[in-house]
């Protein structure tokens, strides 16, 4: 990691009326680091997510991300077309539902090209390929390049996803509980899957999860969410293994009645 954040979050406030969807989130993600958004439904983590990823507009704060030029931009002063583009190319979105993510009436491969071809591939044998590969990578035969995701499994379409999301080379990752809905050994899979990727890449990424196994898995930090606000930040270890805020605590104990 540098010293450099790739991406600053400053008092990041979501606002619904009197309603808090977030409110004064600050944190900074560095090169390769991974963090976890966790909390119960309704702690406001997916608001976070969608305000960062430029989704969703912020009521307040700021968030920063230091593009491939070195230069670090406010997303906020970003045109619509240049926020186009980072989502297309330098930046990934993993939805829990596959299909918000995915092209439904077109091949595996063609949903792994577009990818590609947002990025100025033309070359239909390289972008085949690279498909192929990018496939195989994420356990589906390459045989099924020429499917559409609706014959797959829910737990494939994810891996396909994850391909279409990969493909460019991305330096950042959202993923919005990327195993919710799945079977338990399929979840199992797909983390395994996930955690080899975004280490072999060097991956930065950033985690929403109710699930604290998912996020002791994948993650180097955590934060802990409540009522649109954070509560717990640090290590994921240390915040898992001695938390110190009470609902944290509960989190806690909670998946270790089970």
């Amino acid at each position: 990691m540098t010293d450099t954040p790739l991406l600053s979050v400053a008092a990041l406030t979501r606002l619904y009326g009197r309603h808090v969807g977030c409110k004064d989130v600050s944190f900074d993600l560095y090169p390769g680091e991974i963090l976890a958004i966790v909390g119960e439904s309704g702690s406001g983590k997916t608001t976070l997510l969608n305000c960062i990823s430029c989704r969703l507009a912020a009521s307040g704060g700021s968030v920063s991300y230091r593009m491939r030029d070195g230069e670090t931009r406010d997303l906020a002063g970003l045109s619509e077309a240049e926020r186009r583009f980072l989502m297309r190319t330098d930046w990934g979105f993993v939805h829990q539902n596959p299909a918000d993510g995915l092209r439904m009436r077109v091949s595996a491969g063609a949903n792994i090209g577009e990818r590609m071809m947002a990025v100025g591939d033309r070359h239909y044998g390289r972008i085949r390929s690279t498909a192929e590969d990018w496939l195989s990578r994420v356990e589906i035969p390459g045989a099924r390049i020429d499917d559409r995701p609706t014959a797959f499994s829910g737990g494939m379409r994810q891996r396909l996803q994850i391909a279409r999301n990969l493909v460019t080379a991305p330096r950042l990752v959202f993923m919005d509980e990327p195993t919710g809905g799945l079977d338990v050994s399929v979840q199992a899979r797909l983390l395994d899957l996930l955690r080899g990727l975004v280490g072999e890449m060097g991956l930065s990424a950033i985690v929403v999860t109710h699930d604290l196994a998912v996020a002791r898995l994948l993650s180097h930090r955590i934060m802990v969410m409540k009522a649109g606000r954070v509560i717990e930040s640090g290590l994921t270890d240390r915040v898992l293994d001695d938390p110190q805020h009470a609902y944290t605590q509960l989190l806690v104990a909670s998946i270790l009645e089970v």
